[in-house]
């Protein structure tokens, strides 16, 4: 099973963050938004990773190969130049780096990935999304549906504190970020198969609008509806609110031991 980060847009919504880094590279605790991702599909054994690379994708480059270099305890002799890796406990993941082009849009750069996917089911989601989603539930949801494509159906935290009433004036309960009632969206983490490339034509193309629309209208989209946790990191608040829960050690993507 292969699975396809898009991780090539520009991120103006979080400029404070995206200025000198791609919004995937922004960092939660320690590791970047993607690396999580990655974590969650791997705790499910999905393993191999294409990252649709555009803007400041040599960054993107950049973090994985020095994650390869550099985890563990390294000895260096200064004099030979000899280096000795040990204690190494790096992640057993295959990372297709794939520039997309700069401009390219969501669709195109799927587009641009046929020649690797084109062999069978697989997966997409986001560079900028995380979520607690069971992934083998979801692969198994799609293939009962028999339909082209299958997405993650999501209720967005909503912007603003929920209140329910005891009577006309009094509140009975306040919620911050209730996840209710704005409806459902789709939250990325999506299913696939290679059927999708007959409606995506070039670099131009939008997966939402060109086929997603489209399959919508033919009945060849399902949505596995998840009602536990989604968050995108759209701006500065929603990276300070996953930054907290992830400190507070109560980050409900971490599905990972």
């Amino acid at each position: 099973m292969k699975v396809v980060i898009l991780a090539g847009g520009l991120g103006t919504r979080l400029a404070e963050e995206t200025e000198i880094k791609p919004k995937p590279m922004v960092e939660i605790g320690s590791q970047p938004i993607i690396w999580h991702i990655l974590k969650h599909y791997a705790h499910y054994r999905f393993k191999e990773f294409y990252l649709a690379l555009g803007y400041r994708g040599e960054v993107i480059k950049r973090f994985f190969m020095d994650y390869h270099s550099l985890n563990g305890s390294i000895s260096i002799d200064l004099a030979s130049g000899r280096v000795d890796r040990h204690e190494r406990e790096c992640e057993d993941w295959v990372v297709h780096l794939q520039n997309t082009g700069q401009d390219t849009n969501t669709g195109g750069r799927v587009k641009r990935l046929e020649p690797h996917l084109n062999d069978g089911t697989f997966m997409i989601t986001y560079g900028d999304g995380v979520c607690d989603v069971n992934l083998r539930d979801l692969l198994e949801f799609h293939r009962a549906q028999g339909r082209i494509a299958t997405i993650t159906a999501v209720r967005p935290p909503a912007r603003f504190g929920g209140l329910i009433f005891d009577g006309d004036s009094i509140v009975a309960d306040f919620t911050e970020k209730p996840q209710i009632g704005e409806g459902w969206i789709n939250g990325g983490f999506m299913v696939f198969e290679p059927e999708i490339f007959n409606y995506l034509k070039d670099d131009d193309s939008s997966l939402e609008a060109d086929a997603l629309e489209h399959l919508a209208s033919e009945r060849q989209l399902a949505a596995y509806q998840h009602e536990g946790f989604w968050q995108c990191m759209d701006t500065l608040r929603d990276k300070r609110l996953l930054e907290t829960l992830w400190q507070d050690g109560s980050a409900p993507w971490k599905v990972w031991g």
